[in-house]
């Protein structure tokens, strides 16, 4: 059991990533529970040998009373020994078993948590890349599945297949030196053909399990996709498209549920005519022996009575190794996703970043999504501190790949982007994001209170900031009309709010976050232009004080930027101040005029 653990405890001294084969991840969790699992085993092993010792005692019971006239004197004195042996069986294996039923209460929960939390945790680190790759649904549903699947599959080998092989060790033992060993040959035959079979089989129940898990997975993925965009299907009356287009995952999942049944019902019928045959050779042999005065009652009571607990447990064993077959698909069909190495680079030894004026710098940035084709070649421009600085340009001219790549969402092909001289990619990511407010087009929500989404912002802050910010942000004016007020729950992503609502609770947030870098994406887009202006004007002073980077397609919310980067193509075409570059009648001004007309600019070439 040392030996055991110390294979944990290595992996987890070597590497501090999740171990990809799921039994090395399940020992590394175990070894967290050392003591725990411990007396686990142990349990097991106590309970196991006395189930074994019970056939024995029986046996030396009937025996004794097989040579015994009924009506003699004292016959308790007589039958003692086999009678307290056949009690102490029954009372320590049920002690012990309650002691396992304890041990289940307060080991299995814990090693559950762990799990999850550490995927959980694991998960946060990925890169943004990852999240977009695989659908959300479904990594929620790994990492809720994960941790039950591992739980049956070491309650199944401890509690069962250890049990077992323990139970049949001991029956064996009894066997080979108190009765023929003709029963002892026809036992270990039967056992030695039942795992043959078993190992021949597995390894198509385990293939089958794994694409069934798969399937299961893909489908639940699907079904939170099509739920999470309800509404577009509603607006597109697609509401039966949706149903067919889940019908083709449905009946894949269905297809590889009947491979992997089918499969086992394979594996049953083999096993099943191997222990028919078993049961008849070993009555056969019985009552052939007893009729030939070769062995007594008791010992066709004890041979009876173990191949009963030895077929019983094995057959309760094999049922579980189905189900750990399917375990085990599952677990790696999750493992191997949710145990991806992260994706980002890190520095040998990441410091953390300190900023005091907020200076940007991109330097010599080269960049794109799909390898061979960049968005940046060569992309350099310095911001100073405190500016406050305008993004403008077509869509798919690189404003926010620009925004993405400072704040390290993807790793640059060639180039650094510094801030206040330090390289960010050799900051830890979590103190890059603590120096940085963002206001997103589309603000991301918790299913919380308006007060808790608010106050996400700066966790320690007290009440009186997080209603300041509100203020600010102009929530109050809503928020004052909701019959629960600040604790209202807003619903999934905000969904109980209108996008003007949403998106004043994100400017709150940013502004109570307070931190000396911000970026606003498109931060107004939603909201009318009375509460837009309103809001420009409380945000005034705050942007004073933090380096400012502005995306506007609605390009009058920049008029208080001290500077305007055009870009086009992946290139900054234009850079100055906003009369400055009116008064050269370039790039920007043909888009302000175009706006000013009421028209939408259509994207240029060349």
């Amino acid at each position: 059991m040392q030996l055991f653990f110390q294979t944990a405890m290595a992996i987890s001294k070597k590497t501090n990533i999740i171990p990809r084969n799921i039994f090395a991840f399940i020992l590394y969790f175990m070894n967290q529970q050392r003591a725990g699992f411990s007396l686990m085993f142990l349990t097991n092993i106590i309970w196991a040998a006395n189930n074994a010792l019970y056939p024995y005692f029986t046996k030396v019971l009937v025996d004794k009373m097989t040579k015994l006239t009924p009506g003699i004197e004292r016959p308790m004195r007589l039958l003692a020994l086999p009678l307290v042996g056949i009690i102490l069986c029954f009372s320590i294996s049920e002690i012990f078993a309650r002691i396992y039923g304890l041990l289940v209460i307060y080991v299995w929960p814990q090693f559950r948590k762990n799990i999850r939390m550490s995927l959980f945790s694991y998960a946060q680190g990925h890169a943004h890349s990852y999240f977009i790759t695989h659908l959300t649904g479904g990594l929620a549903h790994k990492i809720a599945e994960l941790p039950r699947a591992c739980e049956n599959i070491v309650s199944t080998l401890l509690g069962s297949f250890f049990s077992t092989l323990l139970g049949f060790c001991i029956s064996l033992c009894i066997l080979l030196f108190k009765t023929p060993i003709i029963f002892s040959i026809i036992l270990f035959s039967f056992v030695l053909l039942f795992v043959a079979i078993t190992f021949v089989n597995m390894r198509t129940i385990k293939e089958m399990a794994i694409h069934h898990a798969e399937a299961i997975s893909t489908l639940d993925g699907q079904t939170v996709d099509s739920l999470s965009c309800m509404l577009t299907v509603r607006l597109f009356a697609r509401t039966t498209h949706e149903r067919d287009y889940l019908q083709k995952y449905q009946a894949h999942e269905i297809k590889q549920s009947q491979k992997a049944a089918k499969a086992i019902q394979v594996d049953y019928a083999w096993k099943g005519l191997l222990s028919f045959l078993f049961i008849s050779i070993t009555f056969y042999t019985l009552v052939h022996r007893w009729n030939h005065k070769r062995i007594s009652i008791g010992d066709v009571t004890l041979i009876a009575s173990t191949f009963a607990y030895i077929m019983g447990s094995i057959w309760h064993s094999h049922f579980h190794l189905i189900q750990l077959a399917k375990e085990i698909g599952v677990s790696k069909a999750a493992l191997s996703i949710l145990s991806e190495p992260h994706s980002m680079t890190h520095a040998p030894t990441e410091k953390s970043l300190c900023v005091t004026a907020g200076s940007i710098h991109f330097k010599g940035v080269s960049f794109g999504y799909i390898p061979g084709l960049n968005i940046f070649n060569q992309l350099s421009v310095t911001i100073k501190g405190k500016q406050k600085i305008g993004l403008v340009g077509y869509s798919g001219s690189g404003k926010s790949t620009f925004i993405n790549l400072l704040l390290r969402l993807y790793d640059l092909n060639k180039g650094n982007i510094l801030i206040d001289n330090q390289d960010i990619s050799c900051v830890s990511p979590t103190s890059l994001y603590k120096q940085i407010a963002v206001i997103p087009q589309n603000p991301i929500l918790f299913h919380r209170t308006i007060f808790e989404n608010i106050q996400y912002g700066r966790l320690d802050a007290t009440e009186a900031e997080v209603l300041e910010a509100a203020r600010l942000a102009y929530c109050d004016e809503f928020v004052q009309h909701l019959e629960k007020g600040w604790e209202t729950i807003i619903g999934e992503r905000g969904a109980k709010l209108s996008g003007g609502q949403q998106q004043r609770i994100a400017i709150a947030r940013a502004i109570l976050k307070n931190a000396p870098i911000l970026i606003m994406d498109e931060a107004t887009s939603s909201l009318d232009s009375i509460t837009e202006h309103l809001i420009q004007t409380n945000l005034k002073d705050f942007m004073q004080q933090c380096t400012t980077l502005v995306i506007a397609h609605r390009l009058s919310t920049l008029n208080h930027m001290d500077r305007i980067l055009v870009l086009h193509q992946g290139r900054i075409i234009e850079d100055g101040p906003m009369p400055e570059l009116l008064a050269k009648k370039g790039h920007f001004s043909r888009l302000w005029q175009t706006q000013a007309g009421g028209l939408l600019p259509a994207l240029e070439h060349g």
